[in-house]
C-alpha cells in the first residue's frame, strides 16, 4: 500500500508543479497574459483526458507487452528531461497565441506530462486487482491532495527560493524517481493484470449515467475557468488569483471522494442556491468591495465543486468500472476547458461563459436528483420541490439575461479576443461628455468628445504625471522621438508636436483597432505616430537603437503585471533604445502591488537615477491620480523647471530582490 500510495501522490504532486512552473517560463514570451494560464490549463485538462483514454485501454486491453510499452513510456520521458522550453516557440507578431502555446507546450512538457496523466487511474486499477476488496477510491482523494498541495507550495515556498532553473532541475529529478517508483508497480502488476474484479458485472453504467458524469465534470470545470477568469480580470487580475480557485477545485475533490465523503446534499444544495444569488447581485456594474466579491466568489464555486464532485462520488461505479469512470471524468474536464479556452473568445462578446456555467449546473443537479430514487424529488414532497427547483433556476435565468443585457446597454463596441475583453463606453453630457476605452473595470484610457477639448491628456498621463511632466521638460532639446509601451486609447499622442515621432507598441490586434477607429488621439496628433504590433520586449529586442528621448512603460496600469518587463534584463533593452541622458518613466500605479523596490533595485544594479512623482485626481480635467517612477543614467535628466519641482529622489533601501528572468516573487510585493 505505501508503494502505491507514494506513487500515486508523487505524480500528482509533480502533476500540479509543472503547471505554474511551465506557464511563468513561457509568459514573458505573450504578453505576461493571464489568458496563457487558461490555455495551459486547456492542454493540461486535454492531455489528462489522453492519460486517461490510454489508462482505460490498458486495463481493458490484453496484451502481454503493455507491462513493457508503459515501462518504455516511463523511460522515453525521462529521456526527454531537463524540462525546457525552446525559443523557437516565441511569436514573431500580435497574432493569436493560443496554438503557438499549445504547441510549446506539446513539445516541451508533453510526454512526461502524458506518462504522469496515466498513474491515477492505472495505479488504482493494479492497487485493486492486487487487493480484493480494497477501497481504491481513497487513492484517487490522495492524488487531489497531492495535487493541492504541489500547487500551493509553489508561490509560498518554490517561487520565492529558488530560481527557474532550479525548479526545472528539481522537477527534472522528482520524475526520474516517480519513473522507477512507477516501474516497479507496473512490474509488480503481472499477476494482478489479469484478475478479474468480482461485483461490477451487473453494475455496468449506462449511457445516460455516464453522460451525467461527463456533464458534471464539464461543469464544474467550467466554472473553474469562468470564475478565475471573471476574478483576474474584474477584481484584481493578479496571479495569486490563479491559485486560490484551483485549490478549492482540488479540495472539493479529496472531500467528496474521501471514503467517509464529507458531501451533504442538505448542506450544500442551500449554499450553491445562495452563492449563485449574490454573484448575480455583484454581476452589477456597481462595483462592491473586492473584500466582498472575493470570498464570495470563492464561496459559490466551492460551493458548486462540492456539488459536482459529490454527486459524481455519489454515482461512483464498481471498481471494475474505474477507468471507465475517470475517462469521462477528464472527457468533461477538457470539454470545459476547450470550451472557455478556444470556443468562449471567438464566438461570445462577452464573458458568458460564466452564467452559461451557472445555469448549466442548475439543470445537471435536477439530473443528478431526478436519478436518485433517493432524493427529495422522489419522496412525498417530489412535485412541490421540483416545482421550487425550476422556478428558482428560471429566475436564475431571466435575472442574469437581464443583467447582461443592462451592463451591456450604453456599450458602443464590445471586442473579445485571446488577451481578454474590451469595452468603449460614452458617459456624462454636454463639455463633460466622454469615451472611455476599459478592460473589466480598468479604465486604458479615456477621451473628451467636445472638439476643443478632445487634444487634452486625460486618465493616468495629464500634465503633472510623470510622464507629462518628463515630456514637457524634454520639448526643450527640440523634436522628440518617444516610445510607448502600451497604446490603450493612444492618449500620449497627444503629446506629440510637429517633428516629433512617437512609437507605440501594444500585442493586442483589438486595442490597436479601437485606438484608430473610437478615439482622435493618433490621427489628430501633430506628430508622426507608428505602431508596432507585438509583445513590447520581443520587438525591442528584435530592433535596431530607437534613440528615444523618453520610452514609456505603461503596462501596469491593470493590476496585471507583466513580470517580464521589470526584470533587469528588461531594463537593459531599454536602455539600448535611449539616447544618453534620456528618460524612462514607469507607470507603476496598481491597486494591490507595490513594484516601487522592483524598478529601484533594477535602478540600483545598473547604476541609474531614480526619482518618483505623484499626481492627485482632477476631475475637471479627466485626470488621475498616478504614480510614475523616472530613470536616468543622468542626474541631468531631472534638472529641468517641471521635473525639478516634481519629482522626488528615493532613499529608502530595496526590501525585495532583484527580479531577473529567471527570478521574481509577486508575494514581497503586496501592498
Amino acid at each position: 500500500m505505501i508503494l502505491y500510495a507514494l506513487t500515486i501522490f508523487l505524480s500528482a504532486f509533480l502533476l500540479f508543479q509543472v503547471q505554474p512552473l511551465i506557464a511563468k517560463i513561457i509568459l514573458p514570451w505573450f504578453g505576461g497574459s493571464a489568458a496563457v494560464w487558461t490555455i495551459c490549463m486547456l492542454f493540461f485538462q486535454v492531455l489528462l483526458l489522453a492519460g486517461y483514454v490510454y489508462s482505460h485501454a490498458y486495463v481493458r486491453a490484453r496484451i502481454p507487452a503493455r507491462r513493457h510499452i508503459h515501462v518504455a513510456l516511463l523511460a522515453l520521458a525521462a529521456a526527454t528531461l531537463p524540462l525546457a522550453a525552446s525559443a523557437a516557440w516565441k511569436p514573431a507578431g500580435g497574432d493569436d497565441p493560443t496554438w503557438r502555446i499549445l504547441g510549446l507546450l506539446a513539445t516541451s512538457v508533453g510526454l512526461p506530462y502524458f506518462v504522469l496523466s496515466t498513474t491515477g487511474p492505472l495505479v488504482q486499477a493494479w492497487y485493486a486487482r492486487s487487493h480484493e476488496g480494497a477501497a481504491p477510491y481513497r487513492l484517487f482523494a490522495l492524488s487531489n491532495l497531492g495535487s493541492m498541495l504541489a500547487l500551493l507550495s509553489y508561490p509560498l515556498a518554490v517561487e520565492p527560493l529558488l530560481t527557474l532553473g532550479t525548479q526545472a532541475a528539481v522537477w527534472s529529478a522528482a520524475f526520474v524517481l516517480f519513473a522507477l517508483a512507477c516501474a516497479m508497480l507496473a512490474w509488480r502488476s503481472k499477476g494482478a493484470e489479469a484478475q478479474h474484479l468480482a461485483g461490477g458485472e451487473s453494475g455496468r453504467p449506462g449511457p445516460g449515467l455516464q453522460a451525467l458524469w461527463a456533464g458534471l465534470a464539464c461543469c464544474a470545470s467550467v466554472l473553474l475557468l469562468a470564475f478565475t477568469g471573471h476574478m483576474t480580470l474584474n477584481i484584481a487580475a493578479i496571479p495569486f488569483l490563479w491559485v486560490l480557485p484551483l485549490a478549492l477545485y482540488l479540495l472539493s475533490f479529496v472531500l467528496c471522494f474521501e471514503a467517509s465523503g464529507w458531501y451533504r446534499r442538505w448542506l450544500f444544495l442551500p449554499l450553491l442556491g445562495a452563492g449563485l444569488a449574490g454573484v448575480c447581485v455583484t454581476l452589477s456594474r456597481s462595483n462592491p468591495s473586492i473584500w466582498t466579491l472575493i470570498p464570495l466568489y470563492s464561496a459559490t464555486l466551492f460551493a458548486a465543486c462540492m456539488v459536482c464532485h459529490g454527486e459524481l462520488a455519489r454515482s461512483k461505479p464498481h471498481p471494475q468500472h474505474l477507468t471507465g469512470f475517470y475517462l469521462m471524468l477528464a472527457l468533461g474536464g477538457a470539454a470545459g476547458g476547450v470550451l472557455v479556452g478556444l470556443v468562449a473568445p471567438n464566438v461570445f462578446e462577452d464573458l458568458y461563459e460564466l452564467p452559461i456555467g451557472m445555469l448549466a449546473l442548475c439543470v445537471l443537479v435536477i439530473a443528478a436528483l431526478l436519478r436518485d430514487r433517493a432524493s427529495l424529488l422522489h419522496g412525498r414532497w417530489g412535485i412541490p420541490a421540483g416545482t421550487v427547483l425550476l422556478a428558482l433556476s428560471a429566475a436564475l435565468a431571466v435575472t442574469l439575461f437581464r443583467t447582461y443585457s443592462e451592463n451591456s446597454a450604453d456599450t458602443r463596441v464590445t471586442s473579445r479576443n485571446f488577451y481578454g475583453v474590451l469595452n468603449v463606453r460614452d458617459s456624462g453630457e454636454g463639455p463633460d461628455a466622454m469615451r472611455a476605452l476599459s478592460h473589466g473595470t480598468i479604465i486604458h484610457g479615456k477621451q473628451f468628445l467636445e472638439p476643443e477639448r478632445r487634444d487634452w491628456p486625460t486618465s493616468y498621463y495629464g500634465l503633472r504625471s510623470g510622464i507629462g511632466l518628463a515630456l514637457l521638460d524634454a520639448r526643450g532639446h527640440g523634436p522628440l522621438r518617444v516610445g510607448v509601451v502600451g497604446l490603450g486609447a493612444g492618449t500620449l499622442a497627444a503629446y506629440g508636436r510637429t517633428g516629433d515621432v512617437f512609437r507605440f507598441y501594444d500585442i493586442n490586434s483589438d486595442v490597436i483597432e479601437l485606438a484608430r477607429s473610437e478615439f482622435t488621439f493618433l490621427r489628430d496628433s501633430r506628430a508622426k505616430v507608428e505602431v508596432a504590433l507585438g509583445d513590447a520586449r520581443l520587438s525591442l529586442e528584435r530592433e535596431p537603437a530607437q534613440n528615444f528621448d523618453v520610452l514609456a512603460l505603461d503596462a501596469f496600469s491593470s493590476d496585471a503585471i507583466p513580470v517580464h518587463l521589470l526584470t533587469v534584463e528588461a531594463f537593459r533593452t531599454y536602455l539600448r533604445h535611449m539616447k544618453p541622458g534620456g528618460i524612462l518613466a514607469v507607470h507603476i500605479s496598481n491597486r494591490y502591488l507595490d513594484l516601487v523596490p522592483v524598478v529601484q533595485q533594477a535602478a540600483r544594479r545598473l547604476s541609474l537615477e531614480l526619482r518618483q512623482v505623484e499626481n492627485d485626481d482632477d476631475d475637471d480635467a479627466g485626470v488621475y491620480r498616478s504614480d510614475w517612477m523616472l530613470v536616468s543614467a543622468s542626474p541631468a535628466a531631472f534638472e529641468g523647471k517641471e521635473l525639478k519641482e516634481a519629482a522626488e529622489r528615493i532613499d529608502a533601501v530595496p526590501r525585495v530582490k532583484l527580479w531577473t528572468d529567471d527570478y521574481s516573487d509577486l508575494y514581497r510585493i503586496l501592498k
